[in-house]
């Protein structure tokens, strides 16, 4: 009987534990669910004769040590920063390792370790990074095989709300964790526009956006995504001259957000000391510092703004209710801590609220001496509030590789993501079954 451990039973743990658990009759799995709240893990496996739950602590190593070594392959669905020391742990003790996350460089390090001992640590195998690898990959092996040579190569992935459900004027409702959307696009973004190095700063990510077109669907936001550049190796794409990653937002979101992070509000980095002793308004105070004009909290913000106070970017804030006498009620948070607590009730999916997850590729290639353009899209809905679109794109991949690798059907050891034909086939097959199913144009 082959052992899975599964760390963390969160959100984007139950499609993988579901998936996982309908798998492990048919195949003789035993999985355990560990985490620290060991209620949590019980509901998620109910009275399945092939799975249980425990209480795990991951930041007590010992604890942690002990539990990984009664395994074969270990899911990691801890905080990011947490991945290393699981890492580690399974290199020390001989175990296969599969998250969803970034793989980072301290975790890339371990590739050599890995690979001498024969072990898989399959690393950004869920949606995005995930799919959008897996999907980017087989038609850019399939151009090759033609005999094409791809120029330019675009992804744009973005987990939304979908139109029948949309009722805000940001258009937008939490489906994945909210403070990484909080946090999102902290740091520099990089990109390769025809053959020229792209740096955006955090400071203007959310002013130099572009605009593109999804079928049937109209006219979307993408700003940049991270380090694009990273990809060029991983994808086998050294000669392009345009390669470009970016996330996906509904009109209007970008200018709103930006003014956000122009107040200040998407801070992590200081505690505002009494924070719960204040109201939005106050917070909004604070914010104008040494205040250039006279007027109203609302006036002096818009005119800070460069913007209008009956602008759409402002009614947007006036929505969220910054300038409302409503009382913080966090303790010494920082702005990102205090604006997820109120995006968390403002943004949050109602029990009947559908999800929607787009994602599109464009490939730019020459083929016999002319020019082609292939636009590859996925569109799709959740059931419910629950049921959601995101948390189906980003478990599945989980679940099939997992079971793959305990069939012993991976043989590609070390620090790798989904890039390879012996993961991708088979997992993007398998998702078709589920309706993750790519739609393309030709021109």
């Amino acid at each position: 009987m082959q052992n899975l451990l599964i760390i963390g039973a969160g959100r984007s743990a139950t499609v993988l534990i579901n998936y996982i658990l309908e798998q492990a009759r048919q195949h003789n799995f035993f999985i355990t669910v560990a985490d620290a709240d060991v209620t949590l893990a019980q509901q998620k496996v109910g009275n399945h004769p092939n799975g249980r739950a425990i209480w795990l602590d991951a930041s007590k190593p010992n604890d942690r040590r002990d539990v990984i070594n009664r395994h074969d392959v270990v899911v990691s669905l801890l905080p990011p920063q947490m991945h290393l020391e699981v890492a580690q742990d399974c290199i020390a003790l001989g175990k296969h390792m599969v998250t969803a996350s970034y793989v980072s460089k301290q975790v890339f390090r371990l590739g050599d370790e890995a690979r001498q001992r024969a072990l898989v640590f399959m690393n950004e195998l869920g949606l995005d990074p995930g799919i959008d690898h897996m999907s980017a990959m087989q038609r850019i092996h399939a151009i090759r095989k033609q005999g094409g040579k791809i120029t330019a190569f675009y992804s744009y992935t973005g987990g939304l709300v979908a139109p029948e459900s949309d009722d805000n004027p940001w258009h937008y409702k939490f489906s994945w964790n909210p403070r990484n959307v909080v946090l999102a696009g902290q740091g520099t973004a990089q990109f390769l526009e025809n053959g020229n190095l792209k740096y955006i700063p955090y400071r203007r990510l959310f002013r130099q956006y572009r605009l593109v077109e999804i079928p049937d669907m109209g006219e979307w936001e993408v700003y940049a995504n991270r380090d694009s550049l990273l990809y060029r190796e991983a994808y086998g794409l050294a000669d392009i001259q345009t390669l470009f990653r970016g996330t996906i937002r509904h009109r209007g979101f970008c200018d709103a957000w930006n003014a956000l992070v122009r107040i200040g509000l998407t801070d992590a980095t200081f505690p505002i000391v009494d924070s719960d002793k204040l109201t939005y308004q106050d917070l909004m105070e604070a914010f104008l510092g040494i205040s250039q004009h006279t007027g109203s909290v609302k006036d002096r913000m818009a005119k800070l703004l460069e913007t209008d106070p009956d602008s759409e970017i402002f009614k947007k804030l006036e929505w969220l209710g910054l300038f409302s006498k409503r009382r913080i009620k966090v303790k010494n948070a920082t702005p990102a801590l205090i604006l997820e607590q109120l995006l968390l009730d403002k943004w949050a999916l109602k029990p009947a609220d559908k999800d929607m997850v787009i994602m599109q590729h464009v490939f730019e290639y020459e083929l016999g001496r002319r020019k082609h353009k292939l636009t590859s899209t996925l569109v799709m809905k959740g059931n419910n509030g629950t049921d959601t679109a995101m948390s189906r794109l980003v478990g599945l991949p989980l679940g099939i590789f997992v079971k793959l690798l305990l069939l012993g059907k991976i043989s590609t050891t070390g620090v790798n993501i989904p890039t390879m034909p012996e993961v991708y086939e088979p997992v993007m097959q398998e998702l078709e079954q589920f309706g993750v199913k790519f739609t393309e144009r030709e021109e």
